[in-house]
């Protein structure tokens, strides 16, 4: 009985491993665009729920290089709401291979508008409104992290 306890129980931890995103993950992305400019910003990581849920909110800067990136273990369509974020946000939905799938630009302040990705992606990065326009990052570009990409924590599909 006790063997079969301690084997649940390893199974269970193997599978809770399985879908956390690397312990060591970097505070550090890079975006890569289609005409070859690599960005780099500093990022906050947001893993646990409530970090998700909190996010940026009652933020009354942010400096034009850092930002907040989200992870979701299992791919799903995500959905943001501005209400309690106090600056404008680009929302950057990632899917698990690193490809930009949409941006949200310039997001309103205090809305309660829904910003989804509009496809199953596991991460967002949230960038200083109107940044991703004014470096030429757009659908279709990269996002570098440990996350994402060959060999990065994303379960999709």
């Amino acid at each position: 009985m006790r063997a079969a306890a301690l084997v649940a129980a390893l199974l269970l931890g193997l599978a809770a491993s399985a879908c956390a995103p690397p312990a060591a993950a970097e505070n550090v992305v890079t975006v890569e665009t289609a005409s070859g400019a690599r960005h780099r910003f500093t990022v906050e990581l947001a893993v646990s729920h409530e970090e998700i849920r909190r996010g940026l909110m009652f933020r009354e800067s942010l400096d034009e290089n850092a930002g907040m990136l989200f992870f979701y273990a299992q791919c799903r369509i995500a959905s943001f709401w501005m209400k309690n974020t106090l600056i404008p946000l680009d929302m950057i939905f990632i899917e698990a291979d690193g490809r930009i799938a949409r941006i949200a630009a310039m997001t309103e302040p205090l809305s309660i508008d829904i910003h989804e990705s509009g496809v199953p992606v596991n991460g967002v990065l949230e960038i200083d409104g109107g940044r991703a326009a004014a470096l030429g990052i757009g659908p279709g570009d990269y996002v570098r992290h440990p996350w994402f990409g060959e060999g990065g924590a994303a379960v999709c599909g």
